[in-house]
């Protein structure tokens, strides 16, 4: 396990050191970097072992599917940290069945979260959150997905795109324009399960650090009415509050893949010899291990900030944007650092740092890109201001 010490913050309760420390003990023996494997069964069978593990009931914020009522960012953070730091479709696994079900956590009829958070929790069925169109990424209000009501089914007609565990998943918790009201009061949500006629993958899509990616296509998709998540036109708040929930853990899980480059980096630094000398006896290698590790802590202090004033019940709109930015964009420069230190060992396939280095890149995009979550911040402070 990486150094532990940050465990011993303010930020956190003996039930979260305790957590860490057995997650960690369970990834050891449970969880290794993929070498060949097919990426979808791959990720299957991650689900289904955090799922029989008990690991996906923190997930879940319902009881009696989850641990507790209501989601404990700090543990999410902590677990999805262990996990990237151990292996990043592992993460991966584990986030998106508390981001594809957030919504059912969220607004969920009970009939609705009996049906699906109980088999999220399990791991016997895989969700996933299908907002992105290829028109509307960070411009969620944008999107032209469309739905309308027929009786007492509703018909689904678009497109989603970039939709995480697309293909592979049993349900897709999916966001249209309803119609309400002009722009984002005028979004609804809808569970469609993947069996659904009308539902077809149109498209897998494959990125630089494998995942199960799609672009669904709706064509003339029926469901029942009884399907939607919260009140009519009231999808856009569904979305924004779910990623409310899980966006610091993006920051988290940068975090995870941060803490993996400076292990790797100690490790090559004390032991590569070079004139006479170790990697480490250099005292530029030192200055950038420095930098690194300051860099880490620096982004872990916003992370379990954010995450424990959630727990407290306090807004955190700045405060996770902080988070992801700073964490996410260290992170990229902790990586870029280890390769570098690697040397031509950094950019062979398969090599930890090279993985680490695929892993990253998306984080600094997915969930609110970097620039948007500048935008979010300086809103905020002129909000402040302006109060």
């Amino acid at each position: 396990m990486s150094d532990t010490a940050y465990l011993q913050w303010p930020f956190f309760e003996e039930r979260h050191r305790v957590l860490a420390r057995e997650l960690d003990a369970w990834a050891v023996a449970n969880v290794s970097h993929l070498h060949g494997r097919d990426v979808d069964s791959a990720c299957r069978e991650f689900v289904r072992s955090l799922g029989g593990a008990g690991w996906l009931r923190h997930a879940v914020g319902v009881q009696p599917y989850g641990h507790q009522k209501g989601i404990d960012t700090r543990a999410i953070c902590l677990i999805r940290e262990t996990l990237a730091r151990h292996n990043g479709l592992a993460d991966f696994a584990f986030a998106m069945q508390g981001l594809g079900s957030g919504a059912i956590s969220l607004q969920g009829t009970p009939q609705q979260q009996e049906r699906y958070l109980s088999r999220v929790a399990s791991g016997e069925a895989i969700a996933a959150f299908a907002l992105s169109e290829p028109d509307a990424g960070s411009d969620v209000a944008n999107l032209q997905c469309a739905a309308h009501v027929e009786g007492d089914h509703v018909v689904l007609e678009g497109e989603k795109t970039w939709i995480s565990n697309g293909g592979i998943a049993d349900f897709y918790v999916v966001f249209c324009r309803t119609g309400e009201a002009p722009g984002p009061r005028g979004i609804s949500a809808f569970i469609v399960d993947a069996d659904t006629p009308g539902l077809e993958i149109a498209e897998r899509i494959d990125v630089i650090a494998p995942h199960p990616l799609a672009r669904l296509r709706f064509r003339n998709c029926r469901i029942p009415l009884s399907q939607r998540v919260g009140a009519p036109g009231e999808g856009f708040k569904v979305a924004m509050r779910t990623l409310d929930v899980f966006r610091t853990s993006v920051a988290a899980a940068a975090l995870g893949f941060a803490r993996r480059a400076l292990d790797e980096a100690l490790q090559r630094a004390t032991t590569r010899r070079m004139f006479n000398q170790t990697l480490a006896d250099f005292q530029l290698t030192q200055a950038r291990l420095a930098q690194m590790a300051t860099t880490i802590d620096s982004a872990a202090l916003l992370v379990y900030r954010a995450a424990w004033q959630r727990d407290q019940g306090r807004t955190v709109t700045k405060e996770a944007a902080m988070a992801k930015l700073s964490a996410t964009e260290g992170a990229q420069q902790v990586i870029d650092a280890a390769v570098q230190m690697f040397g031509g060992l950094g950019v062979k396939s398969g090599e930890p740092v090279e993985q680490l280095y695929r892993e990253i890149r998306s984080l600094r995009i997915y969930e609110g890109a970097t620039e948007v979550q500048q935008l979010i911040i300086a809103r905020e402070l002129l909000k402040e201001m302006k109060a």
